[in-house]
């Protein structure tokens, strides 16, 4: 197809601009959601020669309506989606589980969870009904969605959700050709800013190694770019020196 459309969440900032950038200059046009306006301009300002192609469009993942919204103006605007990658996701401080308040709890699993459920869900209609029929979904996941850090029970039981909203996506798309597959992304560098301590699974803290954020925008790449016949099921994309294998 001459033109491929996608649709990227928390699009603003972080991973999810990184990605974008990455997918407008594959060729892609890339549908920016977040609900900030200026961050998402932002994104698309950083497109340079090829803003054409990027979209903004503010919604909230944890509204059915906001996402009903962002979906049907996809339709309108384009007439199908080749790719949706669930990037959004709200954090909190490491918190020992008796401290947790529920509305804590509830932001975290509402932007990650059902987030990621409610814009799989209207991507998987729309995917279901186009011509032609089909589609990508991508998840992030992260390595907590295997195995989590110490205080962190509200963002570790959101992501072991989307490790298996993904299964149930992989499965239930088989027979619409609709592929969805997770990106589980360790310690990124962060921009502007120094990489904070992080507790340890024997109580104690260290800056832990990270990488260049291209790393992960060439493995979401690749993954965009596959037939809809092939899926990358799962994949970890993480520092080899940072903790993970035997850290809890």
């Amino acid at each position: 197809m001459a033109e491929k459309i996608s649709v990227i969440t928390g699009a603003g900032s972080g991973i999810g601009r990184a990605c974008a950038l990455g997918l407008i200059a594959d060729g892609w046009t890339v549908v920016l959601a977040g609900r900030r306006s200026a961050p998402l301009a932002e994104t698309a300002r950083l497109a340079g020669a090829n803003s054409d192609r990027a979209v903004p469009i503010t919604a909230d993942v944890t509204d059915p309506d906001s996402v009903t919204r962002l979906f049907a103006a996809v339709r309108e605007r384009f007439g199908r989606l080749d790719l949706l990658f669930n990037n959004a996701a709200d954090t909190m401080p490491y918190i020992p589980t008796e401290e947790v308040a529920v509305a804590d709890w509830h932001r975290v699993m509402d932007s990650i969870a059902t987030g990621s459920f409610l814009c799989a869900q209207a991507a998987f209609r729309l995917m279901k009904e186009q011509s032609p029929r089909g589609g990508r979904i991508i998840n992030n996941g992260a390595p907590s969605a295997q195995v989590p850090r110490p205080d962190s029970i509200a963002f570790t039981a959101a992501k072991h959700a989307v490790a298996g909203l993904t299964r149930s996506l992989s499965l239930d798309g088989r027979r619409y050709d609709i592929a969805c597959g997770q990106i589980d992304v360790g310690n990124v560098t962060p921009v502007g800013r120094e990489q904070p301590a992080v507790r340890q699974a024997d109580g104690s803290t260290r800056v832990e190694p990270t990488m260049d954020v291209r790393h992960v925008v060439d493995m979401v790449v690749t993954m965009a770019n596959l037939p809809v016949g092939v899926n990358v099921q799962s994949v970890l994309v993480l520092p080899s020196a940072m903790p993970y294998v035997g850290r809890g």
